[in-house]
């Protein structure tokens, strides 16, 4: 199955009272290569496990397999992971005919604020909230395999 997404950084926290769903993600990596990251993720009350292969030039599409699995075989797995577990609320909001899913990071990369919004084409347009700012797709330092390797709380 084929991931397309852009990904932004958001200016305000406007985007909160628009909000239709907030959940808690915690996700390790068993493998952060960049051409196949290979993700733990337990997310509210579901557990996943998610294989991605390497993005594309415009770093807007990649191959994503994806299959669920116990909250307690994804917390046995996340003690596999390398060392740099992700922790985020993920807050859905609609705009438009698209969800952007926007990501609070807390931990060591408290600070961060991103926002994804999955599309059918590269080239789909789709409405633009207010708190959208810079477009950061494919830029690798933004992918959660990266933040874990190197938190937001390093950059500067």
């Amino acid at each position: 199955m084929l991931e397309i997404e852009r990904k932004f950084l958001v200016t305000t926290e406007a985007f909160k009272q628009e909000a239709i769903k907030k959940t808690r993600i915690v996700q390790g990596f068993l493998n952060t290569h960049p051409e196949r990251t290979v993700r733990v993720r337990i997310k509210g009350d579901q557990g996943f496990l998610t294989v991605k292969g390497i993005s594309n030039k415009a770093g807007t599409t990649r191959t994503e397999w994806e299959t669920a699995i116990s909250v307690a075989d994804a917390e046995a797995l996340l003690e596999l992971c390398e060392p740099g577990i992700i922790d985020k609320t993920r807050y859905e909001v609609k705009a438009g005919v698209h969800i952007f899913e926007v990501d609070v990071f807390s931990g060591e990369n408290e600070g961060l604020i991103v926002a994804e919004v999955e599309l059918k084409s590269e080239d789909e347009s789709f409405q633009k909230p207010e708190w959208l700012g810079k477009e950061v797709t494919g830029e690798l330092k933004y992918y959660n395999s990266q933040l874990s390797l190197n938190p937001f709380k390093n950059w500067k």
